[in-house]
């Protein structure tokens, strides 16, 4: 029986960030640990609900409720198995996830404020390492069936573990030269500390997943040699495909980077110090692409500009603008466009905000301004109105509000048009739709014997979407191959966030 009253007697709190002066100076997570009295508290808070609409809010269907009274009577150990029935990496969803969950929490919507729901998980998935150190779970017995699982993100990792657990051979290819996909290099330190990814790893290899990097499915190895060597196949390459705007004047100025090509680069520098190694941020081509005294303009208002922001502090910026082409969101859920409990258009300050760089709402580059060697200078921008007419985004620049911003490296953080065209694509059979995703049929195959899951079915998405993705698609498998009893399967390949209609 839940406390009736936890969210009457305690408000909601976060632990503090570490202070800005001295997070900024390394790459460790912005965030320490929260402290079981804070977290007990904080469980409290969660009532129960007679109907837990968090549950409709998170793909995973994850245990909420259970979980935080687990946690609110201090058994841990029960928690922690309660979180891991329907999440495969908790700690990679407590430090990542906007918290769709939250956002549907039932005290939002009498205008308290949402149980903490994303924090309270990740101590409990932290409680899972420090007590049984994320102890390998392998199945009893072979099944004697094999899937190649290619990419090794969320959505890869989740359908591998699931899959192993119920007895099949998994190999999990990843062209790059380790494991974890945007998780290993797209993800800043500060957000997740790689030894969480590693941590998994470890359990996933005991229980009998297998890894091979540095391999080009589709170059280094056809789609005809892996449906020779495997059973079936599990297509999951994100969608890394970055949106671009070469029509704007100026855009093949050097200093002009897709924002992923700088969140890569800072992601091996840290990697390789790590190692005992120097290294210096720079492209494949040997370019460099170090924010380090320069000023910066960051194009785009989402996680992705975010992290671009906290990575350029932390590379020694002298100056940071992040443009964005929508008016500044308002600080509250407004009901008549996102009735509870959607997920709301809101103003988010991320822990990078606070670090530094000024944030300039409705304005859109005009032109990338050369300083006349072919080096980016400045961008030229301006006041914009957007409205949207038959579904297209109408952009609007206002006469007379033209103006420069210096910019010494700009960064392209506008989002993603789906997953990459590829070789893998045609020789498995499969094609991209209008949105550069590759469709699957009720069954999660996009070709017979050929599954698809994640970013690259969904389009650019939360990483509970990959995971949930990853475990129905891994259902689907097991069934395909004739396995004994059911995997579970959290989300069908039609189901969408929860919104108004």
């Amino acid at each position: 029986m839940p406390d009736p009253n936890g969210f009457l007697r305690y408000d909601r709190r976060l632990p503090a960030r570490r202070p800005v002066p001295v997070r900024i100076s390394d790459w460790r997570e912005v965030y320490p640990p929260a402290g079981e009295e804070l977290i007990r508290e904080q469980a409290t808070r969660c009532m129960d609900c007679g109907i837990p609409f968090c549950h409709d809010g998170c793909p995973l269907g994850n245990r909420i409720p259970d979980w935080n009274d687990l946690v609110r009577t201090g058994n841990w150990d029960a928690a922690v198995e309660s979180l891991h029935a329907t999440n495969n990496f908790p700690e990679f969803t407590g430090r990542l996830c906007p918290a769709p969950c939250e956002a549907a929490c039932v005290l939002g919507l009498g205008g308290q404020q949402p149980v903490t729901i994303k924090q309270v998980e990740v101590e409990i998935a932290d409680a899972a390492v420090a007590r049984d150190g994320l102890r390998p779970r392998p199945a009893s017995a072979p099944t004697g069936r094999s899937v190649a699982v290619v990419g090794s993100g969320p959505a890869g990792l989740a359908a591998a573990q699931q899959l192993a657990r119920a007895g099949h051979t998994v190999t999990v290819y990843e062209r790059d030269d380790a494991i974890g996909g945007l998780l290993r290099y797209g993800i800043p330190d500060f957000k997740l500390e790689k030894q969480h990814i590693d941590k998994r790893l470890a359990q996933l290899t005991a229980e009998g997943v297998r890894f091979r990097t540095g391999v080009d499915v589709g170059v280094d190895v056809t789609a005809e040699q892996l449906r020779a060597e495997h059973d079936a196949v599990l297509l999951a390459c994100g969608a890394l495909q970055g949106r671009d705007t070469p029509e704007t004047p100026g855009r093949a100025l050097r200093g002009v980077h897709q924002a992923m090509a700088h969140l890569v680069a800072a992601n091996r520098v840290v990697a390789a110090a790590g190692n005992g190694r120097p290294a210096l941020a720079t492209l494949p081509d040997g370019t460099p692409i170090d924010a380090a005294g320069k000023h910066v303009v960051i194009i785009g208002g989402g996680d992705t500009a975010a992290d671009c922001l906290g990575v350029a502090h932390r590379q020694g910026a002298a100056g940071v603008h992040q443009l964005d082409l929508y008016p500044q969101p308002p600080t509250e859920r407004d009901a008549a466009r996102d009735p509870w409990p959607t997920w709301p258009w809101l103003l988010r300050n991320y822990p990078a905000h606070e670090e530094g760089g000024e944030r300039v709402f409705a304005v859109a580059v005009q032109e990338f301004v050369d300083d006349g060697t072919g080096q980016v200078r400045a961008v030229r921008i301006a006041e914009v109105t957007v409205e949207k007419v038959d579904g297209r985004r109408i952009v609007t620049p206002l006469p007379g509000s033209e103006r420069e911003i210096p910019a010494d490296l700009v960064l392209l953080a506008i989002g993603f048009e789906g997953t990459e065209q590829q070789p893998l694509l045609a020789q498995f059979g499969v094609t991209r739709n209008a949105r550069g995703a590759v469709d699957a049929r009720p069954d999660w195959q996009a070709a017979d014997g050929v599954f698809v899951a994640g970013d690259m079915h969904r389009g650019a998405s939360l990483i509970v979407w990959a995971i949930a993705e990853g475990r129905a698609a891994a259902a689907a498998i097991h069934a395909y191959l004739g396995g004994v009893g059911e995997l579970p399967a959290p989300v069908d390949p039609a189901r969408q966030p929860l919104a108004a209609r």
